[in-house]
């Protein structure tokens, strides 16, 4: 199987080598998941668009930039929406003197947030990008906090031109307002804070501002060792209820950096539980997207709030915790299903059983009602092609018919021996994103009575929580792995030097890339069909801003 693999590896590579144009590549790189290759600062457009347009990776799923001795690195995970299995990294070095490198955001307009981002903590600055400009960080802050040479201890000044007129210079025709939406307000589900122009009632432009809660993840995962002290921060990046899946992303690329083999039934059991984790975010966006549209509390919010008390109950008994949960661990999880086994898998199956009147329930409030109707069909439109030019994934991109799911196409856990369908709705507007979520439910609750199944009936000598896992682990290597988060691609991608903290530790939080199309939604929509395309997203700013 491996030497296939290796194979495989080869021919894409060769395929891929031969496609690009010449005196661009500079080597090849080692990568524990995807090939990497090198390439030149200054033909980075002309690559990416190679690789876009003649070999299909179509998605660009996360950007990377880390500081080493000697240079600077971009890092430009791509792959296909249609063929998870075609995995690349591409490697941007720039002189560690300032570092420049071309901008990818001609290529993949998701590219744009993510590259900001790179220059605002790291420093690399991108030529032809639209907009460069820091983007979590005030634009007055000094310095680049991932830098080595980063003065911590050094006075900011941050500006606040309280009397300036924002849209002093708008060149559009017509009269324009400006309009501040949060950071603190309800619609925005965060510190978000959303720049609107407006003509009249109708949106014009748009500007997602965000950074209000940066704390830093990344950096704080970096001073952690990797058998224990990482695993607490990934539940704080999704306070929704989706933490098990956020922890799941990093034992992944960990077990791959570490070759850890996790037993069988404890992949049952973190498959099991992560659904019960998405079923919870999920009832979580429901509940509150019935408050974005309606605007009052009701019957629908109470319902999703008791329906997701019912999960916690269960996730509590499981793990011991109601939202940051901390219950899987790099080889396994920390514990088995709680004694007496019995009577935890009838209240789970209790709870499964229930779902389908209860969703019904939903059906009847939510996707019935016309006036729910009229506010969302036709509104918050988006189109495929940009849904993937944003690198949306998880519900919103299904919403928009993407036909893609990390646990279908590129297999963990016990997915790929499970009978449960990819849910799509073609209707690429805020109603198809509510009923792929509403559907999703029913597609997870499958999901965790066929875990219970197996779980019941697993050998008592056989049931194994955890590999044997080293005390202290230092693996070496590059790796990029993510799960199919709550609300879409999950990433995390590890640099191993050695030693027993990551010498360089990146998030690719699903609602970033996600957030991020909101202008293209948005734009000639009016004041309240903002407010629905924005709830629609299912953004989690712990996530976003990281």
């Amino acid at each position: 199987m491996q030497r296939q693999q290796r194979s495989t590896t080869e021919q894409f590579i060769n395929e891929v080598v031969s496609a690009l144009p010449d005196k661009t590549v500079l080597g090849r790189d080692s990568h524990e998941n995807a090939p990497a290759l090198v390439i030149r600062a200054d033909q980075v457009q002309k690559v990416l668009s190679t690789l876009y347009s003649e070999v299909g990776l179509d998605h660009c799923s996360c950007v990377t930039a880390q500081e080493y001795d000697d240079r600077f690195e971009t890092v430009y995970h791509l792959t296909s929406y249609d063929d998870r299995t075609r995995e690349l990294s591409v490697v941007v070095p720039t002189t560690k003197d300032g570092p420049v490198s071309e901008s990818a955001a001609p290529v993949y307009r998701t590219a744009e947030w993510h590259e900001r981002e790179s220059y605002d903590l790291v420093g690399i600055e991108y030529e032809g990008h639209p907009d460069l400009r820091r983007i979590l960080l005030p634009e007055t802050w000094q310095g680049h906090p991932l830098r080595e040479d980063y003065g911590r201890n050094q006075s900011q000044i941050v500006a606040l031109p309280a009397h300036a007129n924002p849209i002093q210079n708008d060149s559009r025709q017509g009269d324009t307002i400006f309009l501040n939406i949060g950071p603190h307000h309800p619609s925005t589900h965060g510190v978000l804070h959303l720049e609107a122009v407006l003509d009249g009632e109708q949106v014009v432009d748009v500007e997602p501002d965000i950074g209000y809660i940066h704390r830093c993840e990344e950096q704080m995962c970096q001073q952690g060792t990797y058998r224990h002290q990482i695993m607490p921060y990934p539940d704080r990046w999704d306070w929704g209820g989706a933490g098990l899946l956020n922890e799941w992303a990093y034992a992944r690329v960990v077990e791959d950096l570490a070759d850890i083999d996790v037993p069988e039934y404890a992949q049952v059991i973190r498959t099991m539980s992560a659904e019960l984790s998405r079923i919870l975010s999920h009832l979580l966006a429901t509940a509150m997207y019935a408050l974005d549209v309606s605007g009052e509390f009701t019957a629908t919010f109470m319902y999703g709030f008791r329906d997701r008390d019912a999960v916690q109950n269960l996730l509590e008994d499981l793990t011991g915790q109601r939202m940051m949960f901390n219950y899987f661990r790099v080889g396994g999880v920390v514990w088995d299903v709680p004694e007496p086994r019995e009577e935890f898998f009838e209240d789970v199956r209790a709870f499964t059983n229930s779902l389908p009147q209860k969703l019904e329930e939903y059906h009847n409030l939510l996707t019935s009602n016309e006036v729910f109707q009229v506010r969302c069909v036709d509104t918050g439109e988006l189109p495929p092609q940009v849904a993937k030019q944003y690198g949306a994934t998880g519900p919103v991109a299904r919403g928009s018919g993407i036909d893609y799911d990390l646990r279908r196409d590129d297999p963990y856990g016990y997915y790929d021996r499970l009978e449960w369908d990819v849910v799509t709705e073609n209707g690429c507007d805020n109603f198809a994103r509510v009923l792929v979520r509403l559907r999703e439910i029913e597609e997870s609750a499958a999901i965790v009575e066929q875990c219970v199944d197996l779980l019941a009936d697993w050998p008592e000598e056989e049931r194994s929580v955890q590999a044997n896992v080293p005390r202290t682990l230092k693996p070496s290597g590059e790796c990029y792995r993510a799960v199919e988060g709550a609300k879409g691609e999950l990433g995390i991608y590890i640099r191993a030097d050695g030693t027993d903290t990551p010498a360089r530790f990146k998030i690719r939080g699903p609602s970033f890339s996600n957030l991020s199309v909101l202008p293209a939604m948005a734009e000639g929509e009016y004041v309240p069909d903002l407010v629905a395309t924005l709830g629609s997203l299912d953004t989690i700013i712990g996530e976003v801003d990281r």
